[in-house]
């Protein structure tokens, strides 16, 4: 039994392309759309930093400016819980103890101590 063998002039070439339309853009396109949509988003988030600064330093500064205006409040109330206080204990003492050696006002320090104390 002969074998086979190949046509004379070999096989005709085999078509594994299949020659169809390319959808879409070119990658370069999309590479170039993703970095423009990237600059722009840094670009608000820059933006949006920068802001976020101005806004800090504002309210920095406006609490700066508030120190003076809170400090005397405080001080205003301080004296007058002091002079509140000389007369609660004039009147249940019936007369002004001296507890300091001078007239000098001395602010007075808080500590916040338990009501209870358990053991």
């Amino acid at each position: 039994m002969p074998q086979d063998m190949p046509p004379t002039g070999g096989y005709e070439p085999v078509q594994y392309r299949r020659n169809l339309p390319v959808r879409g853009f070119r990658p370069a396109y999309y590479l170039v759309a993703v970095a423009g949509i990237c600059t722009y988003g840094f670009y608000k988030v820059g933006k949006g930093i920068r802001e976020q600064n101005e806004l800090a330093r504002e309210k920095m500064w406006s609490r700066i400016h508030l120190i003076p205006v809170l400090q005397a409040e405080e001080d205003r109330d301080l004296v007058r819980r002091h002079w509140a206080e000389k007369a609660r204990e004039k009147e249940l003492m019936g007369a002004e103890s001296k507890i300091y050696n001078n007239d000098r006002f001395v602010r007075p320090t808080y500590a916040v101590t338990p009501g209870e104390t358990t053991k």
